[in-house]
């Protein structure tokens, strides 16, 4: 067997246009992928009947690490709010230069949970919801 690397972060969401114009205008990531996905094989391994799906794959100059946009066909129940202390509860970390900087620079539409604020551990941290309310930590690089 060989040794597992990072491949991808996915995020499921219910509008892809949408989703795709956030990240790329907020965080400065660009498309490197789009594609659809059908068929048995598909819909087994997700184990949702008659499942299709469309992809965009999300890159960072400089960064291999994917961030998958997801939207399905039939599309599920909406999760409950993401609450962080939740067991299961996800999150994708994105780091930036300077925290404060990028939360100033945000869209006034860009919810998020606080100010941005350095922990014990010295990290400036910010967490801000994607248009579907998925958590995403904004982190110093």
């Amino acid at each position: 067997m060989s040794d597992p690397t990072p491949h991808h972060v996915g995020v499921t969401v219910s509008d892809l246009d949408r989703a795709v114009a956030f990240y790329t205008e907020t965080f400065d990531l660009r498309v490197s992928a789009e594609f659809a996905v059908g068929g048995e094989a598909f819909a087994d391994a997700v184990a949702v009947e008659d499942a299709t799906a469309d992809f965009a794959h999300l890159v960072a100059d400089g960064d291999e690490t994917v961030v998958e946009l997801v939207a399905y066909d039939p599309e599920g129940e909406q999760t409950d709010d993401a609450v962080l202390n939740r067991p299961g509860a996800i999150h994708l970390g994105l780091s930036v230069d300077d925290v404060p900087a990028f939360y100033r620079g945000l869209d006034d539409d860009v919810e998020t949970l606080s100010e941005p604020r350095t922990t014990e551990s010295g990290t400036t941290i910010l967490f801000v919801r994607d248009p579907e309310g998925n958590l995403i930590e904004v982190l110093d690089a």
